[in-house]
């Protein structure tokens, strides 16, 4: 059996430590729906109702900011089985040299957020997210606007939604 050869969405040339915005997707492992339920679709605005696993990784998603003083997470929404977020790094350090990179930074929240749930589920290490994620740079106020609004959006789209998968798996 041939495995699939990956292709790198990763610019060459471009420095993923550096001031900017950044959107960023995270998949759960397999699609899992266990981060939070979208209720009140149809006449109803929806809303994301968070399980206890999709609170622990909101609390991760807050602590990047703490962990990493350049980092600020400026929107974000967490879906039944994945993640979308606005990052900005700014200028300051990690208390670190070189300054992490956005891999490391995505890295690191995957980490924990999957050492901290095993802990509290008692799952034994399984993974919590699939490997990789999507991310893209923000070029203007008007990309930054435009994943704002996707962002925002996201919930009432849910149905629609690429990653929307109406019965898949339970925890972890």
């Amino acid at each position: 059996m041939e495995l699939p050869v990956r292709k790198h969405v990763r610019l060459k040339e471009y420095d993923y430590s550096r001031n900017g915005g950044y959107f960023v997707t995270v998949c759960t492992k397999d699609r899992r729906n266990i981060l939070s339920d979208v209720v009140g679709r149809g006449l109803a605005p929806a809303e994301i109702r968070l399980t206890d696993c999709g609170q622990l990784v909101e609390t991760e998603l807050f602590a990047l900011s703490v962990r990493y003083g350049f980092v600020r997470v400026e929107k974000y929404v967490i879906m039944p089985n994945h993640v979308h977020v606005l990052l900005m790094f700014g200028s300051g350090t990690a208390g670190a040299s070189p300054r992490p990179t956005l891999m490391q930074v995505i890295g690191t929240f995957k980490s924990l957020s999957t050492r901290r749930w095993n802990e509290k589920a008692g799952t034994g290490g399984e993974k919590l997210w699939q490997s990789g994620y999507h991310e893209h740079i923000i070029r203007d106020d008007n990309n930054f606007l435009l994943h704002w609004q996707y962002i925002d959006q996201n919930p009432a789209r849910w149905g629609e939604d690429e990653y929307y998968a109406e019965n898949a798996g339970g925890a972890p």
